[in-house]
């Protein structure tokens, strides 16, 4: 059984002698192992039910560390590190021989990041290694944003989850690799391309890869519920269109009143969009274990942070 903790200690041991531990970060709940232990990764990959081809995002507690992971840092990766990290940006960079390609899924690049959460940074501290952590989720389900929905999916099959409460961005890092030293998007996430964009200028989006991805999130489907799941232009003609259906509605901020609506998620009253990206896997979580015939999602406004959860909802409804 699956042991919900605070201590970072017992995590700690756990790590070192090559298992897996679920930590807290700032934007969902990682699956962790140490990156040169084939054991602990392969453990990741199997618990999750992950494919071999999608790579794993490296987490640091401090810059100095990528010396050891990446041969080379382009001057626009360097501008980015200094905005950002910690916080929830992954770079996509030139790997070390020493990095293992299971990490890597073959390729001559490793995705990194510091993430910002306290918890997890006192734990990377007290290793002698970096930790691969990719979502605490089985492949391609909703990612956690707290202890309980880890413990939920992984409750016969990893020790522990380190507790570190309520995620508080809520949607994974956005990552940025490079081609030819210029910034690419591989994976809309919790910080919005328009700040990217202030930092280094206009960048380029190359987000879908079914094959080979270059980073963690640019399948098709993904983030899904096991409830079918529709994003929808116009939510009122959708729900008059099956009027004969139990229906759960995730909406930014206006209230909705119809018959077949089960339950209604609004994700901010204010319609502040990262109060709603924070939000928006736990109230996926919730519909999804109310028995609903389908869960529907109004699209949000196609900017900042809206772009980033409109990625997941589309990614949903695969």
């Amino acid at each position: 059984m699956t042991i919900i903790s605070k201590n970072i200690n017992k995590a700690v041991d756990i790590l070192n002698n090559e298992d897996v531990v679920a930590i807290p970060t700032e934007t969902v709940y990682g699956l962790a192992g140490n990156i040169y232990s084939e054991k602990a990764i392969r453990k990741i990959f199997e618990v999750k039910q992950r494919p071999l081809f999608n790579p794993l995002i490296v987490h640091l507690h401090t810059i100095k560390q990528l010396e050891e992971i990446v041969s080379h840092v382009p001057p626009k990766a360097q501008m980015l590190a200094n905005a950002f990290w910690p916080g929830s940006l992954t770079l996509v960079l030139k790997k070390k021989a020493n990095i293992p390609d299971v990490i890597t899924a073959g390729k001559d690049t490793v995705a990194v990041r510091i993430p910002n959460h306290p918890v997890t940074l006192e734990l990377l501290k007290k290793l002698s290694f970096p930790l691969a952590a990719p979502s605490a989720n089985p492949f391609n389900r909703i990612s956690p944003t707290n202890a309980l929905h880890v413990e939920y999916y992984f409750k016969n099959s990893i020790q522990m989850v380190l507790d570190g409460g309520e995620c508080q961005n809520g949607l994974e890092s956005t990552i940025i690799g490079f081609e030819k030293n210029e910034p690419i998007l591989y994976r809309l996430g919790a910080i919005a391309i328009e700040d990217i964009e202030n930092v280094v200028g206009k960048i380029t989006v190359k987000n879908k890869e079914e094959k080979a991805p270059n980073a963690p999130g640019m399948l098709a489907k993904h983030y899904a519920p096991k409830t079918k799941t529709y994003l929808v232009d116009n939510l009122e003609e959708f729900l008059e269109r099956h009027t004969n259906k139990a229906i759960g509605v995730i909406v930014l901020s206006e209230n909705l009143n119809a018959e077949n609506i089960k339950h209604i998620e609004i994700l901010s009253r204010s319609g502040d969009l990262k109060e709603a990206a924070s939000k928006l896997y736990s109230a996926l979580h919730r519909l999804d274990g109310l028995n609903l015939n389908m869960i529907v999602a109004q699209r949000f406004p196609n900017f900042g942070l809206g772009k980033s959860i409109n990625d997941r909802l589309e990614r949903a409804t695969k």
